[in-house]
């Protein structure tokens, strides 16, 4: 793609998981991408994965939750990679344990992460998108960003507060009858390296709460996100009945969740006591995109194809009618 034409993408937490499935399907289309993250090792795998699929990698070491540090790599990014057209924050870090064995700078950290590195993300995307009246944001979501669950109370939290910060910031574009979006992607359970390196308190290992999917999947999403003016994107037949279901019966899924939640969240094998966290600093090793659950994983959604197709969608579904109709007509 020429220089002038191609997309430029910045992509936080690209390192490993989501963020690194997301600069690869990136790259894949031709973009240059920008990858943010703490951990060098992975950050340069990442950048060579996006240049061996056609698109241009640069590898930028930061903390999200530093917002001099996030402003300075977005001016970098437009110096040697050229106007940002696509910013994804994606950047997160976890502790799972009860509130009551969370310390207070735990809680914290989490949120300086999660919830405030978007915030900074998306106002250093703001500072360079608004004067060219043109971009999008794509804010990674979670199901977890409508229904909390046990055991992670600050990633729900920040999750949430990135849910109102997202509403209200899309309202002040609108009000500035700007056409720079702002989109959220609400995605599943997934199989990344988050569970090798979060902070853990459980007697057994975390795990991802099934259904999961695979990182490409959330990727697929995001991708399509950023080219799509929709106000959210569910990604994940869970993601969708998670949300709606918390709309109509929150105290039943508040019952349900405190006796299985729990137990879910955790494999039967012990944890190591002595394993390390990324949650203050990272840990040096590339992890690459999937975690330990590929054999438990799907690689594809139903419900992100019928969200990213929808008049084929409503044709199948009402093919689908029309011959159960003519069947149920004859008997």
């Amino acid at each position: 793609m020429p220089k002038a034409d191609r997309e430029v993408v910045v992509i936080t937490g690209a390192s490993s998981g989501v963020g690194r499935a997301t600069a690869r399907a990136f790259g894949a289309a031709g973009a240059a991408v920008a990858l943010l993250a703490r951990e060098s090792e992975g950050l340069r795998a990442a950048a060579k994965e996006v240049e061996s699929d056609d698109g241009e990698g640069l590898a930028i070491p930061v903390d999200v939750a530093d917002a001099g540090a996030v402003e300075a790599a977005a001016g970098q990014v437009e110096e040697q990679l050229g106007p940002i057209d696509v910013w994804v924050n994606n950047a997160m870090v976890s502790v799972f344990a009860p509130l009551i064995e969370i310390a207070p700078e735990e809680f914290r950290r989490v949120t300086e992460v999660t919830y405030l590195g978007v915030v900074y993300g998306t106002m250093s995307a703001l500072r360079r998108m608004l004067p060219r009246n043109r971009g999008t944001i794509v804010e990674v979501g979670s199901s977890l960003a409508y229904r909390g669950i046990p055991l992670q109370s600050a990633y729900c939290g920040a999750k949430h507060a990135i849910q109102g910060f997202s509403e209200s910031v899309r309202c002040e574009l609108f009000h500035r009858k700007s056409k720079v979006w702002i989109t959220m992607v609400q995605l599943p359970a997934l199989n990344t390296p988050q569970f090798d390196v979060v902070l853990s308190r459980l007697p057994n290992k975390a795990q991802p709460v099934p259904p999961i999917y695979q990182p490409e999947v959330a990727a697929q999403g995001i991708v399509w996100a950023a080219r799509h003016r929709r106000r959210e994107v569910w990604v994940g037949g869970v993601t969708a009945a998670t949300i709606i279901a918390n709309s109509v019966v929150p105290g039943l899924l508040d019952r349900y969740l405190g006796r299985t939640g729990v137990n879910a969240q955790q494999t039967d094998e012990p944890a190591d006591p002595d394993r390390p966290s990324n949650l203050w600093e990272p840990v040096p090793e590339d992890f690459g995109a999937h975690g330990d659950f590929d054999d438990r994983s799907h690689g594809r959604s139903l419900q992100l194809w019928a969200t990213t197709h929808r008049w084929a969608a409503a044709v199948v579904t009402g093919a689908g009618a029309a011959v159960l109709g003519a069947r149920f007509g004859r008997r």
